[in-house]
Formats: structure tokens, sequence, C-alpha cells
């Protein structure tokens, strides 16, 4: 198991730390539902540091990237990010990820924990344009600063006017008086914030200033179990729940970031799927009596035929219902369709509901 920069921070601070993603990593603080309300009202602080970072620069830098993505990075400018996927050559995804364009001919990419070397090995795989490739993933630690209080509880330590970055736009600048900071408008839990990016021999001086300057603003540390029950309210999928080599980007609901504006890898089969339609389609869905779904649980109709699976469930702390997201049939995925959850034998009544789960 690799540590962060920050794990004897988050062991000093009584953290749950547990395995994951090949890191050791803190899980919990004070509990879920606390943590959870915290960054729903407030702002609170979480080490996401085990995430993945790629440099892809060059004159061919662009056309690595169009090869392997399924969105249009054409369109990004210097200081705007974008969501996307690299599909695989079956239909599935390799992995989502977040793109930034740092300067023409340089992007970052930002790819799960998880899938480091999976993801390295196929764009290198791809690479044969001779775009500029470094793995900067061990040399970077990476804070999301989280909730409504975050641009008025950080504004101390940057010149940077933080209410003028826009969402899925970022800026470089000093921060916490470190030098080229990446402040960027991202984050996984709907509450707004920023995702800041520094090497890992800084983020301890910057996690000390977060915390001082945040006091006033009831800023906590964050554990990847809220973290978690904030991104499935908000419908966000999770890489090995609800995407994976096996599901597409249509089937996921993906399709906006699918452009065909490009080639890329398997865009003639997945452009005729977007044309013939999906069989199966990742959907929300809200309980209706009581009970908590959980991932691989079956999804039933009401004469107890099996239908699909749950891929992420929870009680959810800001509706205090439990709620999920799963792959049904296509005939099951209209909103207000109603569905049963197989819970321990029992069939629980839910229904298909538009995402977010939870609406500001």
């Amino acid at each position: 198991m690799k540590n962060t920069a920050l794990k004897h921070v988050h062991e000093n601070l009584g953290a749950k730390i547990l395995p994951f993603a090949g890191y050791n990593m803190p899980i919990l603080y004070e509990g879920v539902n606390a943590e959870h309300e915290t960054v729903r009202n407030a702002v609170g602080v979480f080490d996401v540091s085990h995430m993945g970072e790629f440099l892809i620069s060059g004159p061919n830098a662009l056309a690595l990237i169009q090869k392997v993505t399924t969105n249009d990075a054409a369109t990004l400018t210097v200081g705007r990010a974008q969501y996307s996927c690299l599909p695989n050559n079956d239909g599935g995804i390799v992995d989502d990820l977040i793109i930034y364009k740092m300067k023409e001919d340089e992007y970052l990419l930002v790819v799960n924990a998880s899938n480091i070397e999976k993801d390295w090995n196929w764009i290198s795989s791809h690479n044969n344009v001779d775009a500029e490739m470094k793995d900067l993933s061990d040399n970077y630690s990476l804070l999301a600063i989280q909730g409504p209080k975050a641009i008025e509880a950080m504004q101390s330590l940057t010149s940077v006017d933080l209410s003028a970055i826009k969402y899925y736009h970022f800026e470089v600048g000093t921060f916490a008086g470190i030098e080229n900071v990446i402040i960027s408008a991202t984050g996984y839990t709907g509450s707004g914030g920023f995702e800041i990016y520094c090497k890992n021999d800084e983020v301890a001086h910057i996690w000390n200033q977060v915390f001082e300057a945040g006091a006033a603003f009831g800023i906590k540390p964050i554990g990847l179990a809220a973290r978690d029950t904030l991104r499935l309210e908000m419908g966000f999928c999770l890489y090995g729940n609800d995407i994976n080599d096996t599901t597409s980007p249509f089937e996921a609901g993906l399709g906006w970031i699918t452009k065909f504006t490009k080639e890329f890898v398997n865009s003639e089969k997945l452009q005729q799927q977007k044309e013939l339609g999906v069989t199966r389609k990742l959907v929300g869905f809200e309980l209706i009596d009581r009970g908590v779904p959980r991932q691989d649980y079956e999804i039933v109709d009401k004469d107890g035929n099996t239908i699909g699976i749950v891929t992420s469930g929870t009680m959810a702390p800001s509706l205090n219902k439990g709620i999920g997201l799963g792959y049904v049939t296509t005939a099951f995925s209209m909103v207000d369709s109603e569905i049963y959850i197989r819970i321990r034998k029992n069939d629980v009544l839910a229904k298909v509901v538009k995402l977010p789960f939870y609406k500001k």
C-alpha cells in the first residue's frame, strides 16, 4: 500500500484509515453523516492525492488525446477543464478522467487511482504520434476543498479571484504562499469549491494554511466515505461501480461526453450504438419503502423477474431515504418507472427518478 504525503496528519486527527485503490486512505473522521453535512452546508477538505496525473505535451499532444478520449478536446482553451472517458475496443470504458489544457500543446490528464497503470499503458499503446508523456502521479498531491463556503474561506490564501473561476475552469497561481498551484473549480460533491494540485513536499504547508484560513467557517477534514455519499446524491458515476470495461458511455448516460466530431478508439461502433439504441441504461432510483440499497443487489419487476442490478446505493444523508444507481432494461428506464430492489429476499418498492437526487 502506498501512502499520501499527509498520512501522518490523518493519523494525528484520528482518522479511520483503510486500503483504497492501492493507498492507505482516510475513510472517515467523526462520522459519515456529520462530514457529509459539513460539505453540504459549510466547507470540508478531502485528501485525494491518490489520483493519477499524466502530462501530455508536444505538437501532437492533442492528436493523441483526441484519439483515446470520447469528448472533443479541441474545444478546450488554456484554463479550461473537460470531463471525458477512455473507450476500449469492446464498447466499454477504460476509465473516466478530467483533461486540463495547461498551455498550448500541454495537457494534464487526471485519472482514477485504481487505474493509473492501466490508463498509462492504454494511452501509451496508442501513442504512435510521438506525444511526450510523463507520469506525475507519485509527485503530486491533490486537496478537494468543497462546500458553499469554500470561496469565502479560501480567498485570503490567494490573490486569484476565486469567485471569478467558472465551473470546470482553473487558474495557476500562488496559493498559501506556494507558487504554481493549480486552483480548479471542479469537484465530486455538487456543493461547489475547488481542487488544489501541488507537489508532495508542499501539501502539508497548504493543508495547515487551509485549516487556519477556514477555521472561522467551520472547516473540517472529510473522509472518502462521505465523498461517496456526496457524489451519489449528485448521480456522479464511480469507476468500478457504475462504469467499467463492460459498460458503454451510452448505457451509462455519458452520451453527452461522446462526440463524433472526430475519430477515436471504437468510435464507429459507438456511433452505431447511438443510432440503434441500447438494451439497458443506468438510472437513478429512490426507495419508496424503507431500506438501504447496496451494490450488486438485484433489481426486479413487480412479478419478481430480474431486470437489472444495483451499482451504487446508500442511505442519502441529505434526503434521509435510500437511493441508488443501477442498470435496468431500457423498458424500465423512464422516470417514474416502478422497480423493486431485492434486499435480503424482500422486494422493496422504488421508482426511477431524474438525476441529481440532491437539488440545492
